[in-house]
């Protein structure tokens, strides 16, 4: 596998297709430098130190294309651990296609999505988990998923697993050598002892196992939606969130006949908010599909502010609404009294004292936002912190380990029932192939293809 993908010279537009400023073309492979210097004649790259600009024209034999600099990362010291040359050139989409031209002409063929990045874990740059992690980091979009990505990249969870790992590995071999001596009846690996180290990464694992779902929440964003009956203050709601008129807002009933998704940033989460008609008996057909969409987001949504008129409506009716908008453990709903500035709060609480974890806003003043905010954010949290050392993203990672578990526990079994040394080996070794696919100490070209096809060509 590695001589099929690692023999030949890639190359790519790292930096996004349209009209920019610069655009950075990358190349990598054995041919990476002289290439290169088949359209750079002037510059003699292949005699120049590594880490290094060099500025020049580059070149269709005496046809000048464009001013350039091309930098230069000599093996092993690169990203692929291959020689690279990234030439930054004008960001005309017409300069970048023909100087990609030209380098596919001269002997590079275009890279295929994640390449360069595969080609750095092949060269064992980093290992899969961190490899991953490259694309996590490219996507994320608030500081808690950038601290997240970050911390896999530098190794902190492939870290962690690989410790647990050596650790069962050790105790493994051990086991092994009992079957090549089955009939001395010997005991080398000290049963008590393994079962204290099987105890152990059950703990571990359960408690990065549980992580999943924080992560998941701050790699991806919060879905959020914003519910209610028609004129409760939705938009008004939705724009005071975004501190900007992003909503059309009206005293007319239906205003919004579809849904408006927009995103914040709280205390360094991403809400993916959804402001969503408004849920009454539809009028209309137009109407009709803007409540059906909203009751479809609503069945997506991880919390649900519910938002209703403090003046109009009663806690009965309230109550009503919130049973009706469905009772999934998965879905946080959150009660918003609106419009609470026409009543005093000692009248808004008593009207509706039965509801729990309501909060009293004024979306049109401001009033009660802030706090509404900061219960967002504890919603969404359930009590984790962001700081954790190791927090889990991936879904492929989640499922490699529920598998991890359930090997763990069947050796354990195996052990307090006095099973054969064969099968618990065998557990074991399933076990530690299972924690192998997340690192990539275990692979299939399949796996290694599914991964990297979902990364974007130039990474």
């Amino acid at each position: 596998m590695k001589n099929i993908i690692l023999d030949d010279t890639i190359v790519a537009l790292s930096t996004p297709s349209g009209v920019g400023a610069i655009g950075v073309i990358r190349l990598s492979g054995p041919q990476a430098i002289s290439i290169s210097e088949k359209i750079f004649p002037a510059l003699k790259l292949h005699e120049a130190a590594s880490h290094t600009l060099h500025f020049g024209l580059a070149m269709d034999g005496k046809e000048v294309v464009d001013e350039a600099v091309a930098g230069l990362f000599k093996a092993p010291k690169s990203y692929t651990c291959q020689d690279v040359v990234e030439i930054s050139c004008h960001g005309s989409a017409f300069i970048i296609q023909r100087i990609l031209q030209l380098l596919i002409k001269h002997g590079a063929r275009p890279a295929k999505p994640g390449e360069f990045t595969m080609r750095a874990f092949l060269n064992g740059r980093f290992d899969l988990s961190q490899a991953e992690a490259v694309s996590d980091l490219i996507a994320s979009e608030s500081e808690a998923a950038h601290h997240i990505a970050m911390n896999q990249m530098r190794g902190g969870f492939s870290g962690e697993l690989k410790q647990l790992r050596q650790k069962l590995m050790d105790f493994a071999s051990l086991v092994e050598l009992e079957l090549d001596f089955s009939e001395e009846d010997v005991e080398f690996a000290n049963r008590a002892q393994l079962v204290g180290l099987l105890t152990e990464m059950q703990s571990k694992i359960e408690k990065l196992s549980e992580s999943f779902r924080l992560g998941n929440v701050l790699k991806n964003g919060v879905a959020t939606v914003i519910a209610g009956r028609p004129n409760a203050g939705k938009s008004t709601l939705l724009n005071n969130l975004l501190n900007e008129e992003r909503a059309i807002v009206s005293d007319i009933p239906g205003t919004t006949r579809d849904t408006i998704e927009e995103i914040i940033s709280i205390q360094d989460i991403a809400f993916r908010l959804t402001d969503t008609a408004g849920i009454r008996h539809a009028a209309d057909i137009i109407e009709r599909e803007g409540v059906e969409r909203t009751m479809q987001k609503i069945k997506q949504a991880a919390i649900v502010l519910y938002l209703f008129d403090a003046e109009e409506m009663s806690a009965k009716d309230v109550l009503a609404d919130i049973k009706k908008l469905g009772n999934s453990e998965s879905i946080a709903i959150i009660p918003v009294a609106n419009k609470t500035d026409m009543l005093t709060e000692v009248e808004a609480k008593a009207k509706f004292k039965e509801i729990k974890n309501i909060h009293f806003i004024s979306a049109k003043s401001g009033k009660g936002i802030e706090e509404l905010k900061n219960h967002l954010y504890t919603t969404a949290l359930q009590g984790a912190t962001i700081k954790e050392s190791v927090i889990l993203t991936n879904s492929r990672h989640y499922e490699a380990l529920q598998s991890t578990l359930q090997n763990i526990g069947n050796a354990k079994k195996g052990i307090e029932t006095k099973l054969s040394g064969e099968l618990v080996a065998s557990d074991i070794r399933s076990a530690l192939s299972h924690l192998g696919e997340i690192t990539g100490e275990v692979t299939t070209n399949d796996l290694l293809g599914n991964i990297f096809s979902r990364f974007c060509i130039g990474k």
